[in-house]
């Protein structure tokens, strides 16, 4: 079922969004009937719940949402998602309750509530259709929901059917069909045009690495470019990683998922900015090709990299990316990346950490994760851990011992190769929801990508 909201303005049932504080107020202007089959039923408006009420015919007069106290709202997000999986099949208006932001968090929550991972076993579509509210963009939000399906849907996809061919495939199909323009480079082509460090992560596999790029809109606009860490499957390589540690490497893909799905929102809403995409996408596997601990690299920056550990591989392959976006100067570089499992013991799967040495992006930032619910946090470029990532016998080092501050070890390993990026932030993103909430079913997860949507429509998307 795709993400869109009902066509045609007759017909629909009336959805009434009530707080548990209002509930009585309410029911004083309703008919008895309706006080009495609310009393019958013992709703009381709490949050999530949800109270169908049948016409004569027994057909769906009126649904009443509860929508609880404002403290109990406080604790999540996507709350009205739980009416869409609630009421059956037909169509639905919201016609009291909810206003502004909250009004438009409601919609999207709807249309995110249809998504379905359908490819390999059946999933029954939700045919409960909702009106789009009187004042909110629904193009917009039909486009954001759609680039979260896409997201999700990559993540979700095992690397049996989505390997480096293809996410190549996916992405081409991305760039092309919103007039985008891809360029690919493959296996040895990346020693010859200096990725080498994309090239000894993923030379092991019978996929061969590659980098995957597209530019898109007009090349006299603010340059913004995404980076995302595409990683198929990630073995752990010689350090092979334990089988429980192994068995969501599907979604080591995550940062390119959510930059692909961030990229198609861009393109679809035709914000006013020159959109770059790089993807390395390789698959971190083990054969006699295998890059190895005590190995050095030399990265595309000319920087050397001593290899202490072959599953802290996906700093490895931002960082070549990550220097080739840097060499043109862009106005704002993103990089989203499923990286560390440190960013997870600090924050937990739902909030991931950014990193930026630019405290107004910072700032953009946090108010638009805050304003979409789209949670996440900032977390410090803390220099005095750079000696860290410097073992001596080479500049950087891709693990460094001691298990301390691994997030933001990575994070300050990613900052030494960029240097001309007007503004940068590093996003460390688990890209997994752990436990089906509103909204937001068990599985692929994108993260951060609305929040830097509005953020980016924000900073370039008004003429001046």
């Amino acid at each position: 079922m795709k993400a869109e909201f009902a066509t045609g303005g007759e017909g629909a049932s009336p959805i009434h969004v009530i707080g548990a504080d209002d509930l009585e107020g309410w029911l004083k202007g309703q008919p008895k009937a309706m006080q009495r089959w609310v009393a019958s039923n013992g709703f009381k408006a709490s949050l999530g719940k949800v109270l169908v009420v049948p016409s004569g015919e027994g057909d769906v007069e009126t649904v009443l949402a509860g929508w609880g106290r404002e403290k109990d709202r406080a604790r999540g997000w996507f709350n009205f998602g739980t009416v869409a999986a609630s009421v059956p099949a037909g169509t639905y208006a919201i016609a009291s309750g909810l206003e502004g932001a909250d009004l438009e968090e409601a919609a999207l929550a709807w249309l995110l509530a249809a998504y379905r991972f359908d490819r390999y076993a059946k999933a029954p579509a939700s045919e409960a259709y909702l009106q789009a509210p009187v004042g909110v963009d629904a193009r917009r939000l039909e486009t954001i929901a759609a680039g979260v399906a896409l997201t999700s849907d990559l993540i979700n996809t095992p690397a049996s059917d989505m390997g480096p061919d293809a996410l190549e495939n996916m992405f081409c199909d991305l760039a092309t069909g919103f007039g985008a323009k891809p360029n690919v480079i493959r296996g040895g082509a990346l020693l010859d045009e200096n990725f080498p460090m994309i090239h000894a992560v993923g030379r092991a596999s019978d996929q061969v690495p590659r980098l995957l790029d597209m530019v898109w809109g007009d090349l006299s606009a603010p340059k913004v470019t995404l980076v995302g860490k595409g990683v198929c499957f990630d073995t752990g390589g010689l350090n092979i990683k334990p089988g429980n540690s192994m068995g969501l490497m599907k979604k080591d893909m995550g940062g390119a998922a959510t930059v692909l799905g961030l990229a198609r929102m861009i393109m679809a809403l035709d914000v006013p900015v020159r959109l770059r995409v790089l993807v390395p996408a390789v698959e971190n596997s083990i054969s006699a090709g295998a890059f190895r601990p005590g190995d050095i690299l030399t990265s595309r920056k000319g920087l050397s990299v001593e290899i202490n550990n072959t599953d802290a591989e996906g700093r490895l392959v931002l960082a070549d990316a990550l220097a080739l976006a840097d060499e043109e100067r862009p106005d704002m570089l993103i990089c989203m990346a499923t990286l560390t499992g440190a960013a997870r013991v600090a924050l937990g799967p739902d909030m991931p950490p950014f990193y930026t040495d630019d405290d107004g992006l910072a700032g953009e930032i946090s108010k638009a994760a805050s304003a979409v619910q789209d949670p996440l946090w900032r977390m410090p470029f803390w220099d005095p851990y750079d000696k860290m990532i410097e073992p001596g016998i080479a500049d950087l080092d891709n693990a460094p011992s001691g298990g301390f501050a691994g997030s933001i070890t990575a994070a300050l390993f990613l900052r030494r190769f960029v240097e001309n990026a007007e503004s940068f932030a590093h996003f460390d993103c688990y890209g997994w929801t752990p436990t089906a909430q509103p909204s937001r079913p068990k599985g692929g997860a994108c993260q951060g990508a609305r929040a830097l949507l509005q953020v980016i429509e924000e900073r370039y998307g008004h003429d001046d």
